[in-house]
C-alpha cells in the first residue's frame, strides 16, 4: 500500500514556479508582490454536512477549491496559492486520482499553485486554505457599504438548492434541468474575474454561500446599516421559476445557499459602469435593492408591499 508521502507525491505534487518553496518541506515559502496585501481564507467541507458521502470525487475536488476561490472573489483578490488538507477513511487511489484531477484542473484555470497541506486517516473531511493578492488598500470588504448604495447580485440564485432537493428525493426534475442544477451544486463557478473588475467600483461584497439573506446580513451587520430588497428583481434560476411555486422559489433564492455568486454594493450612480464591468467578464448582474440608514432587512414585492421576513440562511450550529 502506498504511504502518505507516496500519495502526496503522486497526486498533489506539482511545479510551483511562483513560490520560493512548495510541497515537500515543513512549510512553504512565498514572496508577495510589492504593493499588494495577502488575502487569506480557509474553508472546510465535511461529508454528510456539505456533501453526500457518495459525491463524485472529481466534482468534489473542484468544489473544495471553488468555494475558497469564491471567498477571494468577494475581496477582489487574485488567487495565487493553496494548501490542501485531507482526512480520508482509507487510501483509495482511484478516488484520489479523480479528486486531484478536479482540484488541479480548477487550480490551473485560475493560476493557483498547490504549495502544501496535510493528510491523515479519519472521517472524510476536506480543508483548503487559499492565498491571494489584492492591491494595497483596495480590497472589497463587508464593512464598507454606504447609505444609498445599490445592492447587486451576480448570476442566478436557487439552482443549487433545487439540485439538492432532487438528490434528497424532494423534487423530480427533467434531465436538462437536473444537469443545470447539479452543475451549480457540484461545480460552482467562482466569480474571480468579476471581483477583480469591481475594484474601484463596488464598496462592499460577499459571496453567497449560505443564502442571500444570511450573507447580505453579514454586510449589514459589519457596515451597521440596513437594506431593502425587491423580490421581483431577484435573478432566479430558470428551473426554479418553472418547478417551484413563487413562495418556494423565493425561499430557494433567499435561503437555499451553495450559489457562490457575489452580492455587492455600489454607488447608485455607477449602474452603467457596473453593467459594463460585468459584461466585460461575461457575468450577468442584477440590481436587487438598496442600502438604507435604518437597521434591518426589508423585503418588498412587485407592487411595493412589504413582505414578512421568515427565512434565514444556513447555519451549521442552528441546524438550518
Amino acid at each position: 500500500m502506498a504511504s502518505e508521502f507516496d500519495l502526496i507525491a503522486r497526486y498533489f505534487t506539482r511545479a510551483t514556479p511562483s513560490a520560493r518553496l512548495g510541497v515537500g518541506d515543513d512549510a512553504a515559502l512565498i514572496v508577495p508582490q510589492a504593493g499588494f496585501e495577502l488575502a487569506i481564507s480557509a474553508d472546510m467541507l465535511v461529508a454528510g454536512t456539505h456533501f453526500l458521502p457518495d459525491a463524485d470525487p472529481a466534482a468534489l475536488g473542484h468544489k473544495a477549491l471553488a468555494v475558497n476561490l469564491s471567498d477571494l472573489a468577494a475581496m477582489g483578490a487574485r488567487p495565487r496559492w493553496a494548501l490542501l488538507s485531507l482526512s480520508l477513511p482509507q487510501a483509495d487511489e482511484a478516488w484520489l486520482a479523480q479528486f486531484s484531477s478536479g482540484f488541479l484542473a480548477l487550480a490551473a484555470e485560475h493560476g493557483v499553485e498547490l504549495i502544501g497541506g496535510d493528510t491523515t486517516r479519519g472521517p472524510l473531511n476536506l480543508s483548503v486554505t487559499i492565498l491571494g493578492e489584492v492591491e494595497s488598500g483596495r480590497a472589497l470588504r463587508r464593512d464598507a457599504a454606504r447609505v444609498g448604495d445599490d445592492i447587486w447580485v451576480s448570476g442566478e440564485l436557487g439552482g443549487a438548492a433545487l439540485g439538492l432537493q432532487q438528490l434528497l428525493g424532494e423534487r423530480q426534475l427533467e434531465a436538462a434541468e437536473l444537469e443545470a442544477c447539479l452543475a451549480r451544486l457540484h461545480r460552482p463557478v467562482p466569480r474571480v474575474a468579476l471581483g477583480r473588475a469591481l475594484l474601484g467600483l463596488a464598496h462592499a461584497a460577499i459571496d453567497i454561500s449560505d443564502g442571500l439573506l444570511a450573507d447580505l446580513g453579514h454586510i449589514l451587520e459589519r457596515s451597521r446599516l440596513g437594506a431593502e430588497i425587491r423580490l421581483a428583481e431577484l435573478p432566479l434560476a430558470a428551473a426554479v421559476v418553472r418547478r417551484l411555486p413563487e413562495p418556494l422559489a423565493l425561499r430557494a433564492a433567499l435561503a437555499g445557499g451553495d450559489d457562490y455568486e457575489l452580492c455587492f454594493t455600489a454607488p447608485a450612480g455607477c449602474a452603467a459602469e457596473i453593467q459594463a464591468a460585468a459584461a466585460a467578464v461575461g457575468v450577468p448582474v442584477a440590481r436587487v435593492g438598496r442600502i438604507t440608514a435604518e437597521a434591518g432587512l426589508k423585503l418588498f414585492d412587485a407592487e411595493g408591499r412589504s413582505m414578512p421576513l421568515r427565512e434565514a440562511g444556513f447555519d451549521h450550529f442552528a441546524g438550518r
